[in-house]
C-alpha cells in the first residue's frame, strides 16, 4: 500500500518577503541611488533639498547611515541568525511590516512637512526597536548568548538614533551630532564583528586552493576595545591627542589583521578584493584620522575613508556574494558586471576621500564625480540583481 507523503509548501514565485536579505539589500541599494542624487543635486548644483527640518549634510549623513547602512545589516543579520540559530527568522507579513516602517521612514521626510517628519522619526524608531526583537527572539531561543553583543550594539544604535531626533526637534542639542558620529562607530563595530566571521571564511573557501588564514583572537578582542575607547573619547569627550593615538593604533590592528587574511588568489576573485579593498579603506581611515591630529585635510576625508570606502566597498560586496549564496546560484561565477560595479565603487573611493588632499582647489568637481560613481556602482548593481531578489530560488529551496 502507498504511503501519504507530505506536500511540500508551495514555492512562491514572488519570492521578496520570503527572507530578511532580499526587500533590505533591495530597498537600502534603491535608496542609495535616490539618496545620493539627492544629496548631489543640492551639494553639487545648488538645488533645494525637499527636506527644511534639518540641516542639508545632516540629513545626509543620517540617511546614509541610519537609512542605507542599517538596511544592508538588517538583511544581513536577519538571514546570518537564521544559520547561527538554526530558527526561522521574520518573512512574510512580519517581514512586508518592518520593510514597510523603514520604507516610511525614508520617504516621508521628502515631502517637507514636519508633521510628516515626526511621523518618519516614530517609523524609525519602531523599526529599530523591531529589528532588535527580530534578531534577539531567535538567538534567546537556542540561547546563544555569545550573539548578545550584536543585540546590543543594535540597541545602541537605537539610542543613538532617538538621540538624533532629540537634535532635530531641539530636545537635546548635540543630539544631532552624538547620534550621527555615534551611529558610525557603531556599525563600524558590527562591520568588524561580522567581517571577523566570515571574511576569512569566504576567502577560504572562494579562493580555489588550500589556505590556511591567520586570525588572532588579541586583535579580536582589544580591536573593539579601543575602537569603543575611541568613540567616547572623539564623540563624547573630544580629546584630539588621544583620538590620534587610539586611530593610529586602531590602524595597526586592523592592518595586521587584514594581512593575516591576505593571500594572492583574491585578485583573481572580484567577491573577494572588494571585501579585501574595502576593509583596507577602513586602515587608511584610522591612518588619516591619527595624522590629522596636525589638521592637514578637512576631517570628512578619514570620515569618508570609513563611510564610501569602507562600508561603501564591504556592503555591496558582501551583499553581492550572500544574495547568490541563499538563492541558490553559484558563487563561483558571479556576474561579470560585478567587476566593473566594485571598481566604479573603488574609484569612487579613492577620488572622495585621497584627491582632496593633493588637489583641495577642484574639490567640488571631486565630489560630483564620486557622487555620480557611486550611483553607477548600484544601478549596474541593481540592474543584475534585481531579478534575483524577487525571484525564488534556483535550486528550488525556501528562502
Amino acid at each position: 500500500m502507498k504511503q501519504p507523503t507530505l506536500n511540500p509548501k508551495p514555492i512562491r514565485q514572488f519570492a521578496l518577503f520570503e527572507l530578511g536579505f532580499r526587500p533590505f539589500f533591495l530597498l537600502g541599494s534603491l535608496f542609495s541611488i535616490i539618496a545620493t542624487a539627492i544629496w548631489m543635486a543640492n551639494f553639487s548644483f545648488g538645488w533645494s533639498l525637499p527636506v527644511s527640518t534639518v540641516t542639508p549634510i545632516a540629513w545626509h549623513g543620517h540617511e546614509m547611515i541610519f537609512g542605507y547602512s542599517v538596511a544592508i545589516i538588517a538583511g544581513f543579520l536577519l538571514t546570518a541568525v537564521k544559520n547561527w540559530t538554526g530558527v526561522q527568522t521574520i518573512n512574510g507579513i512580519p517581514l512586508v511590516l518592518l520593510s514597510l516602517s523603514w520604507l516610511l521612514a525614508r520617504v516621508l521626510p521628502l515631502f517637507n512637512s514636519p508633521l510628516l517628519y515626526e511621523w518618519a522619526a516614530l517609523f524609525d524608531i519602531v523599526f529599530l526597536s523591531a529589528l532588535t526583537l527580530a534578531v534577539f527572539h531567535p538567538i534567546a531561543k537556542v540561547k546563544q548568548w555569545r550573539q548578545l553583543f550584536i543585540v546590543s550594539v543594535l540597541a545602541l544604535l537605537l539610542t543613538s538614533n532617538v538621540l538624533f531626533y532629540l537634535g532635530v526637534f531641539h530636545i537635546f542639542d548635540l543630539g544631532i551630532s552624538w547620534g550621527l558620529f555615534s551611529g558610525v562607530y557603531l556599525v563600524l563595530a558590527l562591520i568588524f564583528t561580522l567581517a571577523r566571521r566570515v571574511m576569512p571564511f569566504f576567502i577560504e573557501r572562494g579562493i580555489g586552493y588550500q589556505v590556511q588564514l591567520k586570525n588572532w583572537s588579541f586583535i579580536d578582542s582589544s580591536s573593539l576595545l579601543f575602537l569603543t575607547a575611541l568613540w567616547l573619547v572623539d564623540v563624547f569627550l573630544k580629546q584630539p591627542l588621544l583620538t590620534a593615538l587610539l586611530s593610529a593604533i586602531l590602524a595597526v590592528l586592523h592592518g595586521v589583521r587584514l594581512w593575516g587574511w591576505h593571500t594572492k588568489g583574491i585578485w583573481q576573485k572580484p567577491l573577494l578584493w572588494v571585501l579585501f579593498l574595502g576593509y583596507g579603506f577602513f586602515v587608511l581611515g584610522f591612518l588619516l584620522k591619527a595624522f590629522n591630529y596636525f589638521s592637514l585635510y578637512p576631517t570628512f576625508l578619514p570620515l569618508h575613508a570609513f563611510t564610501y570606502g569602507g562600508i561603501g566597498m564591504l556592503t555591496i560586496g558582501m551583499v553581492s556574494r550572500v544574495s547568490l549564496g541563499h538563492t541558490g546560484r553559484n558563487i563561483g561565477q558571479p556576474p561579470q558586471i560585478l567587476t566593473w560595479v566594485f571598481l566604479s565603487l573603488f574609484v569612487g573611493a579613492l577620488i572622495r576621500v585621497v584627491t582632496p588632499i593633493f588637489s583641495p582647489s577642484l574639490y567640488m568637481y571631486w565630489i560630483g564625480i564620486s557622487q555620480s560613481l557611486w550611483i553607477i556602482a548600484f544601478s549596474f548593481f541593481l540592474y543584475r540583481y534585481f531579478l534575483i531578489f524577487i525571484q525564488p530560488r534556483e535550486d528550488g529551496q525556501q528562502g
